[in-house]
């Protein structure tokens, strides 16, 4: 039988101390959900109607309210930039977007000619499965609607473009509706009354019949 001096003594702490790497790994997934999290926050405010025109978002303020780092505030801030729901000053910060009726008179335009290009090349060639995924993305977007949650609502009403873009299969088509549509989600949160915020087709079984 074992002693205890014959025995093992090395700390536990210090036998299962993980690597350098195992900790960044950590931090990083820590920092992504975080970052993650802090992006749909803000995402929602946005499309919800609660942020209007002008309004600066000031990193220190966010960062207190989500208990994070500046840092993953920033990267947030940044990635709405890209998107155009935030305009990135030099210096300055980050703002609402307050557009110009021209502004976006012109995205509105870019968007019709666009899509109708989209629509036409889909014209009888959506599969039943296709018909579906319509259906069932345009009943989400009208149950929002009723429920009054006007964040997913807009959120939905612009995502049913995009996924008529993903079904004709081109990445830099995809990529560049996204863009559009980000941008008048974010028009429509700012401009529209609630009542109007839902653009869904009153019978998308039509779809099947063309």
């Amino acid at each position: 039988m074992a002693t205890p001096s014959s025995r093992n003594t090395e700390p536990l702490s210090t036998a299962a101390a993980p690597h350098d790497d195992d900790l960044d790994e950590v931090r990083t997934a820590l920092d992504h959900g975080i970052e993650e999290r802090v992006y749909i926050a803000i995402s929602s405010a946005l499309l919800g109607g609660k942020l209007r025109p002008n309004m600066q978002l000031r990193e220190r303020n966010l960062a207190e309210v989500f208990g994070c780092s500046r840092g993953v505030i920033r990267k947030v801030l940044a990635r709405l930039g890209v998107e155009g729901k935030l305009v990135l000053k030099h210096n300055r910060g980050a703002f609402v977007p307050c557009p110009s009726a021209e502004d976006m008179r012109q995205v509105y335009y870019a968007r019709r000619v666009v899509e109708t290009g989209i629509v036409t090349m889909l014209c009888g060639q959506l599969s039943p499965k296709q018909i579906k995924q319509l259906q069932q993305h345009v009943q989400a977007e009208e149950l929002a609607f009723k429920q009054l949650r006007r964040d997913a609502s807009i959120h939905l009403a612009g995502e049913f473009h995009v996924l008529l873009a993903q079904m004709v299969d081109s990445e830099e088509l995809l990529a560049f509706i996204k863009r559009l549509v980000a941008k008048t989600e974010l028009y429509k949160a700012l401009y529209d009354p609630a009542e109007f915020v839902s653009c869904a087709p009153k019978n998308i079984s039509r779809l099947s019949k063309h």
